[in-house]
């Protein structure tokens, strides 16, 4: 099958059984998508499939076959600048340990995509499934706001 990652296609040889999230990890070496729960509670393993986010956990690679998927590692932009959510994410210490912030990221791009960042309530609601284990919730919120309001939902999806 091929699948084309981040603009680039790659032809791989899987079982039909392989999940996204471990076609990108371990045959492509993309190891910015986390593995947390394997089960679709967490978000650490957020990805976009088309624009739109999904769990690589819970989508087979074979679905992804002839879309685009997008990964952390694909969301720079072409100078290398970091994109306007991860801008923010840094200025507002958006992570602790960092292992969920991929997955967060991927989230509040698709987020502030679909025009869901009119208030705090609204962003914590379609953010609620990314799952933060050191409790940085106040401090995404916040870099989720600021990258909305600088105009952060850019094409580059």
């Amino acid at each position: 099958m091929t699948l084309t990652v981040n603009g680039r296609p790659h032809t791989l040889r899987l079982d039909t059984r392989v999940t996204l999230l471990d076609a990108l990890r371990d045959r492509l070496g993309l190891t910015g998508t986390k593995k947390g729960c394997d089960q679709g509670a967490c978000g650490a393993c957020t990805v976009h499939l088309d624009g739109r986010r999904v769990l690589a956990c819970l989508t087979l690679a074979a679905q992804a076959e002839g879309r685009d998927v997008t990964t952390i590692e694909g969301v720079l932009g072409p100078d290398g600048r970091p994109h306007p959510v991860q801008q923010a994410f840094m200025e507002h210490d958006g992570f602790q340990c960092g292992f969920c912030t991929p997955g967060q990221i991927m989230s509040a791009m698709a987020l502030m995509a679909e025009g869901r960042t009119g208030s705090d309530e609204e962003i914590r609601e379609f953010m609620s499934g990314n799952l933060c284990r050191c409790g940085a919730y106040p401090n995404i919120v916040a870099a989720i706001r600021e990258a909305a309001a600088r105009g952060g939902h850019d094409a580059r999806l």
